[in-house]
């Protein structure tokens, strides 16, 4: 019987290699990045669940900024419970799912393609149901992941949709040639400090600015399943307007901050929750420069690209805090690899 946590363990490490691979095939997603661009699409929509919405609100961030059309993210419920039929035309409507197999997903794709909608399936899966409904698909080749708790691939998910963005605009994926390096060091970040402070604490809150705040949702995420810790994630902004009237000495506050314009709109936030006696633990590109108690530094690359980055010491940190804690994160307890929504 394996050890607890030796899929998981094995996942994250696999990370650089399949950023490598992923990059080496970026041609791949080009061509569906053309087929977009010629569509002429007048806004996006995004429809995902679990780590993959986190993926989506990433998604969403690289839209709005870097191709500077609106960008939503959909409720597949209005489809599957309430029925309804939007006009979809003009829209491209990208559905993220790692599996590819949750039936709300299928079924709001489907129907968005019958309304209109410039459909496209970015998944792990390209045999999935989801890349069937789909007119164009996108497969993250991050490999078959084990564990229950999303690695491999949702960072890949990340930097599929990065290069598809950016072959969107016609880049060339210039930022990320080298983030199979980059992120073997952002892996190799130590963490022993970050455990031992926030193994006994049981209320967590995670924020970030921009793009980061995808990675501040899924550390909660991946906080909450591995480690059954009481994990919150908001938007610094929003933590400033209510939520932060609960934290105290007892609440453990991770606080992503990679440079660029998110990382300076949080650095009143960091000061706010550590003067409330908060343990603030920072993690990103700017995290040296951040008045925190804590500190994992990853490497300085672009805004843009800093999530596919930011999330992997994360990943480690609640690997090993789930064990710390006498759990295994390759089980969690009611949880399965695939949740099927209606």
């Amino acid at each position: 019987m394996a050890a607890a946590g030796a899929r998981m363990t094995a996942e994250v490490a696999e990370q650089p290699a399949v950023f490598s691979s992923l990059v080496a095939r970026r041609e791949e997603i080009a061509a569906v990045a053309r087929l977009v661009a010629a569509r002429r699409p007048r806004f996006a929509l995004l429809a995902a669940r679990g780590s993959s919405d986190h993926a989506a609100l990433y998604a969403k961030y690289l839209i709005e900024v870097l191709l500077e059309l609106p960008a939503g993210l959909v409720s597949p419920s209005t489809t599957t419970l309430y029925g309804a039929r939007p006009d979809f035309t003009d829209v491209l409507y990208l559905s993220v799912s790692q599996s590819g197999g949750s039936p709300d997903l299928v079924a709001a794709t489907e129907a968005a393609r019958a309304q209109g909608a410039l459909t496209v399936a970015v998944t792990n899966t390209p045999s999935s149901p989801l890349s069937d409904a789909a007119e164009l698909s996108v497969d993250i080749r991050a490999g078959e992941e084990l564990a229950v708790a999303a690695t491999k691939t949702y960072t890949a998910t990340l930097l599929s949709l990065y290069l598809l963005v950016d072959a969107i605009r016609g880049g060339t994926g210039a930022a990320v040639a080298d983030i199979g390096e980059l992120s073997a060091t952002a892996l190799a970040a130590p963490i022993d400090d970050a455990v031992d402070r926030f193994r006994d604490i049981e209320r967590v809150v995670t924020t970030g600015r921009g793009y980061s705040s995808a990675t501040a949702a899924e550390a909660a995420l991946k906080l909450a399943e591995t480690s059954y810790l009481g994990a919150r994630s908001y938007s610094g902004a929003d933590l400033l307007h209510g939520p932060v009237a609960a934290i105290d000495d007892r609440t453990g506050v991770v606080a992503v901050t990679s440079k660029g314009l998110g990382a300076t709109a949080m650095r009143d936030v960091v000061g706010t929750v550590r003067d409330r006696g908060a343990s603030v633990l920072a993690v990103g590109s700017s995290a040296p420069d951040v008045a925190a108690d804590l500190r994992i530094a990853v490497p300085d690359t672009f805004e843009e690209v800093a999530p596919i980055l930011e999330i992997l010491p994360l990943q480690r940190l609640a690997l090993a805090l789930a064990l710390a804690r006498g759990g295994d994160p390759d089980n969690p307890r009611g949880l399965n690899k695939v949740t099927r929504t209606l």
